[in-house]
Protein backbone atom coordinates (compact mmCIF):
# COMPACT_ATOMS: atom_id res chain seq x y z
CA UNK A 1 0.00 0.00 0.00
CA UNK A 2 3.20 2.82 0.46
CA UNK A 3 3.78 2.01 -3.49
CA UNK A 4 2.13 4.17 -6.64
CA UNK A 5 0.12 1.44 -8.83
CA UNK A 6 2.47 3.50 -11.69
CA UNK A 7 5.52 2.50 -10.02
CA UNK A 8 4.18 -1.25 -9.17
CA UNK A 9 3.22 -1.13 -13.34
CA UNK A 10 6.74 0.18 -14.22
CA UNK A 11 8.49 -2.76 -12.10
CA UNK A 12 6.12 -5.40 -13.40
CA UNK A 13 6.41 -4.14 -16.88
CA UNK A 14 10.23 -4.53 -16.58
CA UNK A 15 9.97 -7.68 -14.91
CA UNK A 16 7.78 -9.46 -17.71
CA UNK A 17 9.76 -8.04 -20.46
CA UNK A 18 12.81 -9.38 -18.52
CA UNK A 19 11.39 -12.51 -18.92
CA UNK A 20 10.48 -13.28 -21.99
CA UNK A 21 11.05 -17.00 -23.23
CA UNK A 22 9.91 -16.77 -26.86
CA UNK A 23 12.05 -14.89 -29.14
CA UNK A 24 11.76 -13.17 -32.48
CA UNK A 25 13.10 -16.21 -34.21
CA UNK A 26 10.59 -18.52 -32.94
CA UNK A 27 7.36 -18.69 -34.80
CA UNK A 28 4.06 -17.80 -32.88
CA UNK A 29 1.99 -21.23 -31.80
CA UNK A 30 -1.12 -20.71 -34.26
CA UNK A 31 -4.57 -22.36 -33.49
CA UNK A 32 -7.75 -23.18 -35.65
CA UNK A 33 -10.95 -22.18 -34.50
CA UNK A 34 -13.62 -23.11 -36.09
CA UNK A 35 -17.02 -20.74 -35.67
CA UNK A 36 -19.38 -23.29 -36.98
CA UNK A 37 -18.82 -24.93 -33.78
CA UNK A 38 -20.24 -22.46 -31.89
CA UNK A 39 -23.27 -21.61 -34.37
CA UNK A 40 -26.94 -21.78 -33.16
CA UNK A 41 -28.35 -20.55 -30.11
CA UNK A 42 -26.58 -18.82 -27.37
CA UNK A 43 -24.02 -21.31 -26.36
CA UNK A 44 -23.67 -24.73 -27.18
CA UNK A 45 -21.72 -27.91 -25.77
CA UNK A 46 -19.08 -26.43 -23.78
CA UNK A 47 -16.79 -28.65 -25.38
CA UNK A 48 -17.57 -26.75 -28.73
CA UNK A 49 -16.78 -23.07 -27.17
CA UNK A 50 -13.90 -21.13 -28.21
CA UNK A 51 -12.19 -21.61 -24.81
CA UNK A 52 -12.06 -25.65 -25.18
CA UNK A 53 -11.14 -25.71 -28.63
CA UNK A 54 -8.16 -23.07 -27.61
CA UNK A 55 -7.11 -25.34 -24.31
CA UNK A 56 -7.41 -28.45 -26.77
CA UNK A 57 -4.78 -27.37 -28.76
CA UNK A 58 -2.62 -25.46 -26.42
CA UNK A 59 -2.42 -27.89 -23.99
CA UNK A 60 0.70 -29.50 -25.97
CA UNK A 61 2.15 -25.87 -26.71
CA UNK A 62 4.93 -25.21 -24.17
CA UNK A 63 4.12 -22.57 -21.68
CA UNK A 64 7.39 -20.94 -22.25
CA UNK A 65 6.25 -20.19 -26.38
CA UNK A 66 3.56 -17.79 -24.95
CA UNK A 67 5.82 -15.54 -22.68
CA UNK A 68 6.37 -12.84 -25.42
CA UNK A 69 7.21 -9.46 -24.62
CA UNK A 70 4.91 -6.57 -23.71
CA UNK A 71 2.79 -5.07 -26.55
CA UNK A 72 4.03 -1.55 -27.44
CA UNK A 73 4.09 -0.12 -30.79
CA UNK A 74 2.79 -1.39 -34.32
CA UNK A 75 1.57 -4.11 -34.49
CA UNK A 76 2.21 -6.38 -31.55
CA UNK A 77 3.54 -9.64 -30.34
CA UNK A 78 0.73 -11.85 -29.11
CA UNK A 79 1.33 -15.69 -27.23
CA UNK A 80 -0.33 -17.46 -30.15
CA UNK A 81 -1.61 -16.61 -33.76
CA UNK A 82 -5.68 -17.35 -34.35
CA UNK A 83 -6.64 -18.69 -37.26
CA UNK A 84 -10.76 -18.85 -37.99
CA UNK A 85 -12.18 -22.09 -39.83
CA UNK A 86 -12.92 -20.35 -43.77
CA UNK A 87 -12.25 -16.85 -43.14
CA UNK A 88 -9.42 -14.77 -44.28
CA UNK A 89 -8.43 -12.13 -42.03
CA UNK A 90 -5.39 -9.47 -42.42
CA UNK A 91 -2.80 -9.31 -39.13
CA UNK A 92 -3.27 -10.76 -36.15
CA UNK A 93 -4.67 -8.25 -33.74
CA UNK A 94 -8.13 -8.42 -34.49
CA UNK A 95 -8.91 -11.75 -34.12
CA UNK A 96 -6.89 -12.42 -31.30
CA UNK A 97 -8.78 -9.46 -29.56
CA UNK A 98 -12.05 -10.98 -30.84
CA UNK A 99 -11.00 -13.95 -29.36
CA UNK A 100 -10.15 -13.09 -26.01
CA UNK A 101 -13.80 -10.74 -25.95
CA UNK A 102 -15.87 -13.88 -26.80
CA UNK A 103 -13.89 -16.46 -24.03
CA UNK A 104 -14.67 -13.62 -21.89
CA UNK A 105 -18.12 -14.14 -22.79
CA UNK A 106 -18.31 -17.63 -22.89
CA UNK A 107 -17.13 -18.20 -19.27
CA UNK A 108 -19.69 -16.00 -18.15
CA UNK A 109 -22.47 -17.66 -19.27
CA UNK A 110 -24.17 -21.42 -18.61
CA UNK A 111 -22.16 -23.41 -21.34
CA UNK A 112 -19.10 -23.47 -19.07
CA UNK A 113 -19.43 -24.24 -15.09
CA UNK A 114 -16.11 -22.79 -14.14
CA UNK A 115 -17.14 -19.61 -12.73
CA UNK A 116 -20.20 -19.02 -10.81
CA UNK A 117 -22.89 -16.18 -10.33
CA UNK A 118 -22.85 -14.99 -7.28
CA UNK A 119 -25.81 -15.77 -5.01
CA UNK A 120 -26.26 -12.10 -4.07
CA UNK A 121 -26.85 -11.70 -7.73
CA UNK A 122 -30.20 -12.91 -7.18
CA UNK A 123 -31.42 -10.00 -4.63
CA UNK A 124 -30.08 -7.40 -7.00
CA UNK A 125 -26.51 -7.30 -5.30
CA UNK A 126 -23.17 -7.21 -7.15
CA UNK A 127 -25.51 -8.24 -9.79
CA UNK A 128 -23.29 -9.49 -12.61
CA UNK A 129 -20.48 -10.63 -10.83
CA UNK A 130 -19.06 -14.05 -10.70
CA UNK A 131 -17.15 -16.34 -8.48
CA UNK A 132 -15.15 -19.44 -9.17
CA UNK A 133 -17.51 -22.39 -9.32
CA UNK A 134 -17.29 -24.44 -5.89
CA UNK A 135 -17.21 -28.07 -6.37
CA UNK A 136 -14.66 -30.76 -6.23
CA UNK A 137 -12.97 -30.40 -9.77
CA UNK A 138 -12.53 -33.52 -12.10
CA UNK A 139 -8.90 -33.89 -13.86
CA UNK A 140 -10.27 -32.01 -17.09
CA UNK A 141 -11.89 -29.04 -15.20
CA UNK A 142 -8.57 -28.46 -13.56
CA UNK A 143 -6.71 -28.54 -17.16
CA UNK A 144 -9.60 -25.83 -17.87
CA UNK A 145 -9.20 -23.86 -14.70
CA UNK A 146 -5.21 -23.72 -15.45
CA UNK A 147 -5.63 -22.61 -18.73
CA UNK A 148 -8.32 -19.97 -17.24
CA UNK A 149 -5.11 -18.80 -15.31
CA UNK A 150 -2.91 -18.43 -18.32
CA UNK A 151 -5.62 -16.67 -19.82
CA UNK A 152 -5.20 -14.22 -17.16
CA UNK A 153 -1.43 -13.84 -17.80
CA UNK A 154 -1.82 -13.59 -21.69
CA UNK A 155 -3.65 -10.60 -21.15
CA UNK A 156 -1.71 -9.18 -18.73
CA UNK A 157 1.58 -9.76 -21.28
CA UNK A 158 -0.51 -8.13 -24.63
CA UNK A 159 -2.62 -5.64 -22.35
CA UNK A 160 -5.47 -6.31 -23.58
CA UNK A 161 -8.16 -6.41 -20.67
CA UNK A 162 -10.06 -8.71 -20.20
CA UNK A 163 -14.29 -8.03 -20.01
CA UNK A 164 -14.61 -10.35 -17.12
CA UNK A 165 -16.48 -9.48 -14.16
CA UNK A 166 -15.33 -10.77 -10.70
CA UNK A 167 -16.36 -10.34 -7.28
CA UNK A 168 -13.28 -8.86 -5.24
CA UNK A 169 -12.55 -11.97 -3.01
CA UNK A 170 -11.56 -13.82 -6.28
CA UNK A 171 -8.71 -11.28 -6.61
CA UNK A 172 -8.10 -11.43 -3.08
CA UNK A 173 -7.67 -15.20 -2.83
CA UNK A 174 -5.86 -14.98 -6.45
CA UNK A 175 -2.93 -12.60 -4.80
CA UNK A 176 -2.94 -14.35 -1.69
CA UNK A 177 -4.61 -12.36 0.51
CA UNK A 178 -6.59 -13.81 3.32
CA UNK A 179 -10.79 -12.66 3.08
CA UNK A 180 -12.84 -10.55 5.50
CA UNK A 181 -15.24 -13.16 7.08
CA UNK A 182 -18.21 -10.72 6.98
CA UNK A 183 -17.27 -7.96 4.03
CA UNK A 184 -16.36 -10.90 1.71
CA UNK A 185 -19.36 -13.31 2.80
CA UNK A 186 -21.86 -9.79 2.63
CA UNK A 187 -21.02 -9.31 -1.21
CA UNK A 188 -20.94 -12.64 -2.48
CA UNK A 189 -24.11 -14.24 -0.39
CA UNK A 190 -25.82 -10.84 1.22
CA UNK A 191 -29.16 -13.76 1.93
CA UNK A 192 -26.50 -16.71 3.92
CA UNK A 193 -24.76 -13.17 5.29
CA UNK A 194 -28.75 -12.13 7.06
CA UNK A 195 -29.14 -15.88 8.13
CA UNK A 196 -25.57 -16.00 10.61
CA UNK A 197 -26.86 -12.59 11.99
CA UNK A 198 -29.91 -13.54 12.88
CA UNK A 199 -28.35 -16.41 15.19
CA UNK A 200 -25.13 -14.22 16.30
CA UNK A 201 -28.18 -11.18 17.57
CA UNK A 202 -30.24 -13.55 19.20
CA UNK A 203 -30.95 -12.88 23.13
CA UNK A 204 -32.74 -15.40 24.64
CA UNK A 205 -34.61 -18.96 23.54
CA UNK A 206 -38.07 -17.47 22.68
CA UNK A 207 -36.50 -15.57 19.78
CA UNK A 208 -34.48 -18.32 18.78
CA UNK A 209 -37.82 -20.78 18.44
CA UNK A 210 -39.57 -18.01 16.50
CA UNK A 211 -36.73 -17.83 14.42
CA UNK A 212 -36.80 -21.87 13.97
CA UNK A 213 -40.43 -21.41 13.52
CA UNK A 214 -40.14 -18.89 10.74
CA UNK A 215 -37.46 -20.89 9.18
CA UNK A 216 -39.63 -23.81 9.66
CA UNK A 217 -42.07 -21.96 7.30
CA UNK A 218 -39.72 -21.60 4.52
CA UNK A 219 -39.12 -25.30 4.58
CA UNK A 220 -35.62 -25.01 5.56
CA UNK A 221 -36.45 -26.73 9.24
CA UNK A 222 -37.68 -30.18 10.56
CA UNK A 223 -39.49 -30.66 13.97
CA UNK A 224 -37.73 -31.49 17.11
CA UNK A 225 -37.25 -34.90 18.01
CA UNK A 226 -37.91 -34.16 21.69
CA UNK A 227 -41.29 -32.16 21.23
CA UNK A 228 -42.76 -33.09 17.72
CA UNK A 229 -44.48 -30.25 17.36
CA UNK A 230 -41.69 -27.80 17.91
CA UNK A 231 -39.52 -26.70 14.91
CA UNK A 232 -35.71 -26.87 15.16
CA UNK A 233 -33.28 -26.22 12.39
CA UNK A 234 -30.48 -29.29 12.03
CA UNK A 235 -26.58 -28.71 11.37
CA UNK A 236 -27.07 -28.74 7.56
CA UNK A 237 -26.75 -26.26 5.04
CA UNK A 238 -27.15 -25.60 1.23
CA UNK A 239 -23.68 -25.13 -0.64
CA UNK A 240 -23.66 -22.33 -3.14
CA UNK A 241 -24.44 -24.91 -6.44
CA UNK A 242 -27.76 -26.16 -4.32
CA UNK A 243 -26.68 -29.45 -2.39
CA UNK A 244 -27.71 -29.71 1.19
CA UNK A 245 -24.14 -30.57 3.25
CA UNK A 246 -23.78 -31.43 7.33
CA UNK A 247 -22.18 -29.12 8.69
CA UNK A 248 -20.38 -31.34 11.10
CA UNK A 249 -20.29 -35.16 11.64
CA UNK A 250 -23.83 -36.80 11.83
CA UNK A 251 -25.17 -33.06 11.12
CA UNK A 252 -28.34 -34.12 10.15
CA UNK A 253 -29.66 -35.81 13.80
CA UNK A 254 -28.18 -32.91 15.76
CA UNK A 255 -30.95 -29.84 16.08
CA UNK A 256 -29.81 -26.15 16.73
CA UNK A 257 -30.53 -25.12 19.97
CA UNK A 258 -29.68 -22.42 22.72
CA UNK A 259 -26.32 -23.81 23.60
CA UNK A 260 -24.96 -24.59 19.99
CA UNK A 261 -26.66 -21.64 18.11
CA UNK A 262 -23.51 -20.04 17.95
CA UNK A 263 -20.99 -22.96 16.60
CA UNK A 264 -23.75 -23.58 14.16
CA UNK A 265 -23.46 -19.75 12.67
CA UNK A 266 -19.87 -19.94 12.54
CA UNK A 267 -20.07 -23.59 10.89
CA UNK A 268 -22.64 -21.73 8.22
CA UNK A 269 -19.81 -19.02 7.59
CA UNK A 270 -16.49 -21.36 7.43
CA UNK A 271 -18.31 -23.35 5.01
CA UNK A 272 -19.12 -20.07 2.68
CA UNK A 273 -16.02 -18.47 2.74
CA UNK A 274 -14.49 -22.21 2.02
CA UNK A 275 -16.53 -21.86 -0.78
CA UNK A 276 -15.34 -18.58 -1.88
CA UNK A 277 -11.76 -19.29 -1.54
CA UNK A 278 -11.81 -22.72 -4.28
CA UNK A 279 -8.39 -23.95 -2.58
CA UNK A 280 -8.62 -26.37 -5.28
CA UNK A 281 -9.77 -24.33 -8.24
CA UNK A 282 -7.62 -21.67 -7.44
CA UNK A 283 -4.08 -23.58 -6.74
CA UNK A 284 -4.58 -24.88 -10.16
CA UNK A 285 -5.85 -20.86 -11.97
CA UNK A 286 -2.84 -19.94 -10.19
CA UNK A 287 -0.69 -22.63 -11.61
CA UNK A 288 -1.21 -21.36 -14.72
CA UNK A 289 -0.90 -18.22 -14.42
CA UNK A 290 2.51 -18.69 -12.83
CA UNK A 291 3.52 -20.73 -16.29
CA UNK A 292 3.14 -16.94 -18.39
CA UNK A 293 4.14 -14.42 -15.59
CA UNK A 294 6.67 -14.98 -12.54
CA UNK A 295 3.94 -15.36 -9.22
CA UNK A 296 6.22 -13.18 -6.97
CA UNK A 297 4.66 -10.13 -9.00
CA UNK A 298 1.52 -10.60 -7.30
CA UNK A 299 2.92 -9.98 -3.62
CA UNK A 300 3.58 -6.22 -4.53
CA UNK A 301 -0.04 -5.57 -6.12
CA UNK A 302 -3.42 -5.27 -3.77
CA UNK A 303 -6.50 -7.47 -5.20
CA UNK A 304 -7.89 -4.12 -6.99
CA UNK A 305 -4.59 -3.21 -8.57
CA UNK A 306 -4.29 -7.04 -9.91
CA UNK A 307 -7.86 -6.79 -11.29
CA UNK A 308 -6.96 -3.51 -13.03
CA UNK A 309 -3.86 -4.40 -14.41
CA UNK A 310 -6.19 -7.72 -15.96
CA UNK A 311 -9.33 -6.39 -16.96
CA UNK A 312 -8.54 -2.52 -16.93
CA UNK A 313 -11.93 -0.46 -15.95
CA UNK A 314 -15.53 -1.55 -17.22
CA UNK A 315 -15.79 2.17 -18.57
CA UNK A 316 -14.43 3.96 -20.98
CA UNK A 317 -12.74 7.50 -19.89
CA UNK A 318 -13.20 9.52 -22.96
CA UNK A 319 -10.72 11.99 -22.28
CA UNK A 320 -8.44 9.90 -21.78
CA UNK A 321 -9.51 8.58 -25.11
CA UNK A 322 -9.15 11.84 -26.41
CA UNK A 323 -5.86 12.26 -25.35
CA UNK A 324 -4.42 9.52 -27.14
CA UNK A 325 -5.48 10.33 -30.48
CA UNK A 326 -4.10 10.99 -33.68
CA UNK A 327 -4.77 12.95 -36.45
CA UNK A 328 -4.10 12.18 -39.91
CA UNK A 329 -2.83 13.54 -43.05
CA UNK A 330 -4.31 17.55 -42.79
CA UNK A 331 -6.89 16.46 -40.49
CA UNK A 332 -7.00 19.07 -37.20
CA UNK A 333 -8.93 18.51 -33.72
CA UNK A 334 -10.46 21.90 -34.53
CA UNK A 335 -12.13 20.92 -37.70
CA UNK A 336 -16.03 20.63 -37.66
CA UNK A 337 -16.46 17.04 -37.96
CA UNK A 338 -14.03 16.07 -35.49
CA UNK A 339 -15.83 17.95 -33.35
CA UNK A 340 -19.43 16.82 -33.86
CA UNK A 341 -17.73 13.46 -33.83
CA UNK A 342 -16.44 13.94 -29.91
CA UNK A 343 -19.95 16.05 -28.68
CA UNK A 344 -21.68 12.72 -30.16
CA UNK A 345 -19.60 10.08 -28.65
CA UNK A 346 -19.89 12.61 -25.27
CA UNK A 347 -23.52 11.71 -25.92
CA UNK A 348 -23.39 8.00 -25.71
CA UNK A 349 -24.14 5.95 -22.55
CA UNK A 350 -20.61 3.62 -21.13
CA UNK A 351 -23.15 0.41 -22.83
CA UNK A 352 -22.76 2.38 -26.58
CA UNK A 353 -19.38 3.76 -25.69
CA UNK A 354 -17.91 0.30 -24.87
CA UNK A 355 -19.73 -1.02 -28.54
CA UNK A 356 -17.79 2.07 -30.42
CA UNK A 357 -14.95 0.83 -28.80
CA UNK A 358 -15.95 -2.73 -30.25
CA UNK A 359 -16.05 -1.89 -33.47
CA UNK A 360 -13.04 0.25 -33.92
CA UNK A 361 -10.36 -2.25 -31.89
CA UNK A 362 -12.20 -5.25 -31.30
CA UNK A 363 -12.12 -5.04 -27.70
CA UNK A 364 -14.87 -3.99 -24.93
CA UNK A 365 -11.96 -1.95 -22.83
CA UNK A 366 -9.36 0.12 -23.09
CA UNK A 367 -6.22 -0.24 -20.85
CA UNK A 368 -6.14 3.06 -18.74
CA UNK A 369 -2.55 3.33 -18.88
CA UNK A 370 0.23 3.96 -21.46
CA UNK A 371 3.69 4.96 -21.12
CA UNK A 372 3.35 7.52 -23.71
CA UNK A 373 1.48 9.68 -21.41
CA UNK A 374 4.21 10.53 -19.33
CA UNK A 375 6.93 10.40 -22.52
CA UNK A 376 7.98 12.54 -25.45
CA UNK A 377 6.55 12.10 -28.87
CA UNK A 378 9.01 9.25 -29.50
CA UNK A 379 7.72 6.68 -26.27
CA UNK A 380 6.11 3.48 -27.55
CA UNK A 381 2.55 3.60 -27.71
CA UNK A 382 0.37 0.43 -26.04
CA UNK A 383 -2.12 -0.53 -28.60
CA UNK A 384 -5.09 -0.09 -29.02
CA UNK A 385 -3.52 3.50 -28.09
CA UNK A 386 -3.29 6.03 -30.32
CA UNK A 387 -6.71 5.78 -31.67
CA UNK A 388 -5.93 7.19 -35.69
CA UNK A 389 -8.30 9.24 -37.30
CA UNK A 390 -7.87 9.92 -41.01
CA UNK A 391 -9.30 11.95 -44.23
CA UNK A 392 -11.49 9.30 -46.45
CA UNK A 393 -10.16 7.29 -48.72
CA UNK A 394 -11.61 8.93 -52.40
CA UNK A 395 -11.71 12.86 -53.02
CA UNK A 396 -15.32 12.64 -54.12
CA UNK A 397 -18.05 14.37 -51.97
CA UNK A 398 -17.74 16.62 -49.56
Amino acid sequence: GLIFYDTKVTVMNRVLNATVQRTADHAAPEITLDPLEIVGGEIRPSENSYFCQAARQLSCVPSSQLCVKLASGGDPTYAFNIRFTGEEVHGTSGSFRHFLWQVCKELQSSSLSLLLLCPSSAVNKNKGKYILTPSPITYAEEQLFHFFGQLLGIAIRADVPLPLDLLPSFWKALVGEPLDPDVDLQEADILTYNYVKKFENINDETELEALCAEIASQHLAMESPDCPNKPCCKFTYLTMTGDEVELCPRGRHIPVGWENKDVYAAAIRSLRLRELQSPECMTAVRAGLGSIIPLQLLTTLTPLEMELRTCGLPYINLEFLKAHTMYQVGLMETDQHIEFFWSALEMFTQEELCKFIKFACNQERIPFTCPCKDGGPDTAHVPPYPMKIAPPDGAAGT
